[in-house]
């Protein structure tokens, strides 16, 4: 065989496979492929390809022409059918290949000593973590053989309690956060959960300032933008740490830093929590009543966002518009971001003088300034973040809340921000006033708005324990408290209502904001303060010039209907009086919906095409006698054949289908 004669069939071979590669996706409808899988099945189709045909064509030189050559019309057939066959084999590699493997859940295999390293490191840690839970008396509450505290007896969920918490505390700064999370929601622990989960603190140590400046090297190409940085830093947290520096135009600033390798480690542990709160929430009932699988994803959504420090720089701009207090100046500072010189890793912003709340102790007492007025201006203002901006500090704990020199307070610390779109603000609204009310119904639909209600809701029996709990709290001659909201949040946990996280991250900011309230007036009242600020903002918006403002507003918005709405009436009038109203409904208007139809006609067209063609298939194997085309197969038996392959190239298309959409 010349060089030449092997270079022909190797192309004719190469050209082919591309036939029926391109040819078995093309069949297979709009199913998507790698490269690698569509060769591998096109290979193996003419494999099979070739092994069919030389079967089917081993009988063809029994029946020679008169003249000693073959029927050239039984050879065309034998090569088409065993093309087909090939072809079928190409689409049938291709299907079941997506039906046990789908496309992307294997990497490439580039990536495989990669994603093994990482894979070995992410188990041991892993494991590690339920060494810790178990040693620490966990075990059956991984296991899902007891209940997180909600139908045990007092002592049994106290212990329990403490066990989470040290376990928590051993397991590192990311497992810490997330006790520290779910400290904040009363709606679903128990009491002694949040008591317990409520001392986690991070306890970390300096990163040296050598990583610092690899950092600041890395994103602003050195400190050439400071005119001095002092290398010690202020605070040291678990995601980043803060140092003092000077700009060059002399400003003061405080230049915040990702800590080096922070990310991968998050990433990595926030996994591990993913993982564990599906394998609890798959085994423990208690988990699936917590809904815990939605609180570890929402903890890591909120995580990941503080590891952005261009967040928290926006996050700046959105809250500082704080409205001024009576002398001209805003009652709470916000620190102003440097937008040219923060980057996903640095935060530069502006330095607020002043010491943290929670070590102001000596200030405020040998202090003249009214500490009732500062708990106030500082109360109204996240008050004001909540229910009229809809963008507030999420995290306002004495640590980030600071007395400055001049006597004001400042908010630090932005990384966490809650967000509440019109409509949850208009609930929260109308839950205050609900309760400023006293009125167990308004306040009941209120709850319901905002609430994801389960089946069995017993409307009435909602409505009564509501009704109880304002009389206990609000009823005359009793003051309000701040344990009348937790009560109010065991309730809902009580009757299985799911409250958005948005909503229960607004009351851990007021839960939070209570103990730097504390600290600068002991005796504020946070509910009578609520009350005060919501009924200042009504009256705001019932004076004379909001409700013209809002009139006016309205007005504008309708105007375009108004005009239109005397010639339609018109039009309908004439309608009727003629005979000819009539009401046209137009079905699958939606383009969506159209295709889905279209789909499903699809299917069952080709899925009964492809029992037709089995059927007649069938029966053209079963008849016997016929035109021969070889000595053991008649033309019968070959439309039979050829009618399987067709029963069978439908069939793979429906299950190429059906696959697509599960």
């Amino acid at each position: 065989m010349t060089v030449t004669t092997v270079l022909t069939l190797t192309v004719g071979v190469i050209f082919n496979i591309a036939v029926l590669a391109y040819g078995a996706r093309r069949l297979l409808g709009e199913q998507r492929f790698s490269l690698s899988r569509t060769v591998v099945a096109g290979l193996a189709g003419q494999t099979a390809g070739n092994a069919i045909i030389n079967a089917l064509a081993a009988g063809v030189p029994t029946t020679l022409g008169s003249k000693g050559s073959p029927p050239y019309g039984v050879v065309i057939g034998f090569v088409a059918l065993g093309w087909a066959c090939a072809l079928l084999i190409a689409m049938a590699i291709l299907v079941v290949w997506q039906a046990f493997v789908p496309a992307g859940t294997v990497p490439s295999p580039s990536s495989w000593p990669r994603r093994l390293r990482a894979r070995a490191a992410r188990s041991a840690r892993y494991w590690q973590i339920v060494r810790i839970f178990t040693r620490c008396g966990l075990g059956p509450l991984l296991r899902g053989g007891t209940s997180a505290g909600t139908g045990a007896g007092g002592g049994r969920s106290a212990s329990l309690a403490r066990s989470l918490s040290r376990a928590l505390d051993r397991s590192g700064v990311v497992f810490v956060k997330f006790g520290q999370a779910l400290s904040t929601r009363r709606d679903l622990l128990p009491p002694e959960f949040i008591a317990e989960l409520g001392h986690l603190q991070d306890r970390v140590s300096p990163v040296p300032w050598a990583q610092i400046e690899q950092v600041l090297q890395a994103e602003l190409g050195g400190t050439g933008a400071f005119a001095q940085i002092d290398r010690e830093p202020l605070a040291a947290a678990s995601i980043a740490q803060v140092h003092a520096a000077t700009l060059r135009t002399g400003e003061r600033v405080v230049v915040k830093v990702l800590r080096p390798g922070v990310t991968s480690l998050v990433d990595r542990d926030l996994d591990i929590i993913g993982r564990l709160a599906r394998r609890l929430q798959a085994r423990a009932p208690w988990a699936r009543a917590l809904g815990v699988v939605t609180l570890a994803d929402g903890f890591a959504a909120a995580l990941r966002e503080e590891l952005d420090f261009r967040v928290e720089a926006r996050n700046l701009a959105a809250v500082s518009a704080a409205r001024p207090g009576q002398d001209g100046q805003a009652a709470v500072v916000i620190p102003a971001a440097y937008h040219d010189l923060s980057t996903r890793q640095v935060l530069v912003m502006q330095r607020l003088d002043g010491v943290a709340v929670s070590q102001a102790g000596p200030a405020l007492a040998r202090g003249s300034t009214d500490r009732q007025q500062l708990a106030r201006g500082l109360f109204d203002t996240v008050l004001r973040q909540i229910v009229i901006d809809g963008v507030f500090h999420a995290d306002p704990h004495p640590g980030n809340i600071l007395l400055l020199t001049d006597g004001r307070l400042g908010l630090i610390d932005f990384g966490s921000v809650g967000r509440l779109d019109s409509e949850l603000r208009a609930a929260l609204q109308r839950l205050l006033l609900a309760l400023d009310r006293r009125d167990p119904v308004a306040l009941t639909d209120a709850l319901l708005e905002v609430t994801a209600r389960p089946d069995t809701l017993d409307e009435q029996a909602l409505e009564r324990a509501v009704g109880a709990l304002l009389v206990r709290h609000l009823s005359a001659g009793q003051a309000p408290d701040a344990t009348m909201f937790a009560e109010l949040f065991r309730l809902v946990a009580r009757h299985e209502l799911a409250v958005p996280p948005e909503f229960a991250a607004t009351f851990r900011a007021l839960a939070t904001l209570e103990g730097g309230l504390r600290l600068l007036s002991p005796d504020f009242d946070i509910v009578a303060e609520a009350e005060r600020f919501g009924q200042t903002q009504l009256a705001e918006r019932l004076d004379a010039a909001s409700l013209s403002t809002a009139a006016k507003d309205e007005l504008v918005a309708l105007m375009p209907m108004l005009r239109r709405l005397p010639r339609r009436l018109d039009r309908i009038t004439a309608a009727v009086e003629g005979g000819r109203l009539s009401v046209n409904v137009r079905l699958l208007a939606d383009e969506r919906d159209r295709r889905m139809i279209d789909g499903w006609v699809q299917l069952g067209a080709l899925t009964v095409l492809a029992a037709t063609a089995g059927l007649m298939a069938v029966a053209f194997l079963a008849l016997r006698g016929g035109p021969a085309m070889t000595a053991k197969v008649s033309f019968y038996q070959f439309l039979g054949y050829c009618l399987l392959v067709i029963c069978s190239l439908l069939a793979l298309r429906v299950l190429a289908a059906v696959f697509r959409r599960v």
